[in-house]
């Protein structure tokens, strides 16, 4: 996500999001056949020591996408490696910067071919496995970097990766995941009046990410849970802002609008720790 401070009053905290119980079905009664979990564990060695791989197990996703893994290649664990039921591993990392960006991808079954990269990505951030009925993107957007440096590169990150994502689709379905570095709507942070110019909160941001579903995407959690308020994904480890729930979602599964028939749910495991995001998990009925 980048280390900004959500800025609030220490006397302001959200409510808790209690993420309810998975939807496994679909609303026409197909059962989940897919299930995708996406973490960004800001430095995969740091993770692994906090436990984030036990939690993978009990979660067993059928494939997992990592952002901020700060490694990759020859520097992965061996626990990671290891890792049961993972056996394709697929990891990107930035060239000439170690211990920046970084993403992976694990999957259950081997893809049919697996790409790195797009028009502007030198930096380790995107990872594409085709599989036989989507393509599964693991993306790990760039910030807009403390005063916006990077903001003017972020926006044709944004045409770039939009204009990728659309050529896919035109070839088949596509569940992009991942940290997408802006929250979209007032209700995808605890503060939004404070943080209009913030990285992340940006009108060019937000307009990007409202481009990107005009193309043909569904936002997954917000279009089965439009209203529900206080369900962020991200909290900076700075004042408490976990404990008092003052963050932000940054991380999402974007489907094609296709695929609106296969989505069972879209979960945000709030409660889940070991780093200074949480996972998410699609289920999807192919």
């Amino acid at each position: 996500a980048g280390r900004r401070p959500p800025k609030a009053g220490r006397e302001d905290s959200g409510a808790p999001y209690e993420d309810p119980p998975p939807r496994e079905v679909t609303p026409g009664g197909q059962r989940f056949t897919l299930k995708v979990t996406s973490w960004n564990v800001d430095g995969l060695r740091a993770w692994v020591r906090k436990g984030g791989l036990q939690w993978v197990q009990e979660e067993a996703p059928d494939v997992l996408c990592l952002q901020e893994t700060k490694c990759g290649g020859p520097s992965v664990p061996p626990e990671v490696r290891a890792l049961p039921g993972l056996p394709h591993q697929f990891w990107a990392s930035p060239e000439g910067r170690p211990g920046y960006s970084g993403v992976g991808l694990l999957a259950r079954h081997e893809p049919l071919s697996v790409t790195y990269g797009i028009e502007h990505d030198r930096e380790g951030r995107v990872v594409t496995a085709e599989f036989p009925a989507l393509f599964v993107v693991a993306a790990y957007v760039p910030n807009a970097g403390r005063g916006l440096v990077r903001l003017e590169y972020r926006r044709r990150w944004d045409v770039a990766f939009r204009s990728f994502l659309a050529r896919l689709d035109a070839r088949k379905p596509v569940a992009l995941c991942g940290d997408l570095n802006v929250a979209h709507a007032e209700i995808d942070l605890r503060h939004p009046r404070a943080n209009r110019r913030s990285a992340g909160f940006t009108l060019e941001e937000r307009e990007g990410f409202g481009a990107l579903l005009e193309t043909g995407f569904l936002d997954s959690f917000r279009h089965l849970y439009p209203a529900v308020p206080h369900a962020y994904t991200f909290w900076t480890y700075l004042g408490g802002a976990r404990e008092r729930n003052v963050g932000w979602r940054l991380d999402y599964f974007v489907i094609s609008r296709r695929l609106e028939g296969a989505l069972c749910d879209s979960k945000i495991r709030s409660r889940v720790l070991g780093s200074d995001h949480c996972p998410i998990t699609l289920y999807l009925a192919l």
